[in-house]
This record gives structure tokens, C-alpha cells and sequence, in this order.
């Protein structure tokens, strides 16, 4: 694969590591430049790097998930994404972004249909994050990307906004291929998302084909595999809250449904960990001998999503539990990165 040339990020910060020694240790194995949009902490981005990348531009809003990203890369992500021109980022060979999921207005689209006038990805995307990553890929025409998303945004309303997705993708002449994967297979959690590779027909033609053939973790990870040994007790659930979540878990049962508290066997995987697990952390507990359950430390809940532990974690409990319930879990990403490197390789050599 060609060696792009690479910039330094003028926007830098300071931070517990600041990213350098990471950087140095990854400067080696860097084969191809890829940008981290709708960043978060990085979990993309840690994934891609690991794959032999190189990040060259970042973009996140919130202000927390700014401040855990400078602590561990160095620098700043840029901000609202809507407010940046596709122009002024740097050319790469791999868009990834982890785009929220919106509802699509189709009101301007079926008007124009009924004049019989052909709507593009700017007609129907228009208004939604996901229109600023087309505008992306239109401007820059990297090699591939990687897009993720929760499982339903297959049926989000009513397929409507996936099948404009995929319509969009298609006009800007890329080749897209998705699957819904589980986490779990990774790490000690049931995690599925949805993931979306696409490769650029201009570039490569049409005959492209690509398939998730991941490996998974040997031996199959296990909750006792992340969990501390020495927790403080501000963790463990007061009497209050223990006694609500059982009797809220009651209620639910005896009406037939299945809402409540989870308490996550040491040899099995947990529930999906989400980003209201600050409020009670009822969906991931975990048992005590002779004490109530207990939450998750950020530690534990950084490890759940497979993040190093030399990952910085420099704000708040609560802002901490938001960041990784709303992250991805990074090895997975980087066995899709992988082959996806391996794809664009192959490519190349065609």
C-alpha cells in the first residue's frame, strides 16, 4: 500500500502519558493514514492503530470525551463535525467513523419522486451526522471505510434508515458490506453491533468482495478475567438502592416481563454495558460474599470493552461510565481492521 506523508496535529495538550510513548511504540508499523470521526475515548482509533494505521485527523464535540482522548493521544479533537468543510481535513486512505443513529425526513424526498426528479445522498441525509460523512467521503475519496452502529439500525424506522444508508453509499460508487458482530467473542460481553465496510469502486472496480471472517479470543474470555480483586466500597450498592432494584425486578416479573438487575457470572459474559450505567449500574452487577452487589469500577468497565490498562481515565466516575457504555469493543474492531488492511493490500497489488 502506498506511504502517505503525515502531519502533526498542531492542537496538542498535555496528558498523563500524551500519547507519546504509544506513539512511538506504533510509529514503526504504519502503513496507512485513516481519520476518527464521532471519536469518543478512542476506541477506534486504538483498534486502527494497532492495524498498522496512522490517525491524521479526529473529531469529537463532547467536552469529557475530548479530555480522555487528549490524555491518551496527545491532542484534541477537532469539534462539531457539521461546522468543519470536508476540504480542510487531510487526505487518508480510511474513514472510520461510529455515527450516531437519526431518523432520515423523507417529506422532501417524496415530493421530489412524485415530480419525478432523482434524490441524491444530500436530499436524503440532510439534516443527520450521517450527511457529513458522505459529504466526507465525497470530498476525499479514501480507500475504505468503517462505519458503526447499534444492531437496530437495521429496523431503526422501519428500515427506512438503513436502506438510505446503504442507497447513499451506492451513489458515491463505494462497495458496502455489513454485518451485525457480538462483542463477546472478545471480551466477557454480549455486544453486538453493526458494522459497515465499504471500499472504493472507482478505485478498485467493481469486482470486490469482502467477508467478516474474524478469530476470536482463545480462550474465550470470562468476567472474572477483568475484575479487580481490591474494590472501594463506595461501589457496592447501598441498601436503599439494593432493595428498589430487587423490588423494580419483582414488579416487572410478576407483569411477565423480563426488566431488572443483572448480576454477571465470574464464568460467563455480562449484559450489554450502555451509557446510563452511572445512574444505578443495574444491568452489571457483581456479587459479593456476606455484602450487596456491587458496580463496576471505570477500570473494570474500560477492560469490558477491551482497553488497555495504561488507558488514562482522567475524569469523573460518572463521565467515565458514559464514555466506555457509549464505546466499542476495541479488539473486535481490530480484527475488522485487520482485514480490512488485508483487503486494501490485496487491492493495491491487483
Amino acid at each position: 500500500m502506498e506511504q502517505m506523508h503525515l502531519r502533526t496535529d498542531e492542537n496538542t495538550c498535555r496528558g498523563k502519558d500524551g500519547g507519546g510513548k504509544k506513539a512511538k511504540r506504533a510509529a514503526g508499523r504504519r502503513r496507512f493514514t485513516f481519520i476518527d470521526l464521532f471519536a469518543g475515548i478512542g476506541g477506534m482509533r486504538i483498534a486502527f492503530e494497532r492495524a498498522g494505521g496512522a490517525c491524521v485527523y479526529s473529531s469529537e464535540w463532547n467536552k469529557y470525551s475530548q479530555q480522555t482522548y487528549c490524555a491518551n493521544f496527545g491532542e484534541t479533537p477537532k469539534g462539531d463535525i457539521t461546522q468543519i468543510a470536508a476540504d480542510s481535513i487531510p487526505d487518508h486512505d480510511v474513514l472510520v467513523a461510529g455515527f450516531p443513529c437519526q431518523p432520515f425526513s423523507i417529506a422532501g424526498v417524496s415530493k421530489k419522486n412524485s415530480l419525478g426528479r432523482a434524490t441524491g445522498f444530500e436530499d436524503k441525509t440532510q439534516g443527520t451526522l450521517f450527511f457529513d460523512v458522505c459529504r466526507i467521503l465525497k470530498e476525499k475519496r479514501p480507500k475504505a471505510f468503517l462505519l458503526e452502529n447499534v444492531k437496530n439500525l437495521r429496523s431503526h424506522d422501519r428500515g427506512r434508515t438503513f436502506q438510505v444508508i446503504l442507497e447513499s453509499l451506492e451513489e458515491l460508487n463505494y462497495s458496502a458490506f455489513y454485518a451485525v458482530l457480538d462483542g463477546q467473542n472478545y471480551v466477557p460481553q454480549h455486544r453486538e453491533r453493526i458494522l459497515i465496510v465499504g471500499f472504493d469502486r472507482e478505485r478498485y472496480g467493481e469486482d470486490v468482495k469482502f467477508e467478516f471472517n474474524l478469530t476470536p479470543t482463545e480462550p474465550k474470555p470470562a468476567m472474572r478475567d477483568i475484575l479487580d480483586e481490591n474494590v472501594d466500597k463506595k461501589y457496592t450498592l447501598s441498601d436503599k438502592l439494593w432493595t428498589y432494584l430487587k423490588n423494580y425486578a419483582a414488579k416487572h416479573r410478576a407483569a411477565g416481563n423480563g426488566f431488572g438487575y443483572g448480576i454477571a457470572p465470574p464464568d460467563g459474559v455480562s449484559r450489554t454495558i450502555s451509557a446510563r450505567y452511572y445512574k444505578d449500574g443495574s444491568e452489571i452487577l457483581i456479587e459479593q460474599e456476606g455484602k450487596n452487589p456491587r458496580r463496576l469500577t471505570p477500570r473494570e468497565c474500560a477492560r469490558l470493552q477491551g482497553f488497555p490498562d495504561d488507558f488514562q481515565i482522567p475524569v469523573s466516575d460518572t463521565q467515565a461510565y458514559k464514555q466506555f457504555g457509549n464505546s466499542v469493543v476495541v479488539p473486535l474492531i481490530e480484527n475488522v481492521a485487520k482485514l480490512m488492511t488485508e483487503k486494501l493490500c490485496e487491492l493495491e497489488r491487483r
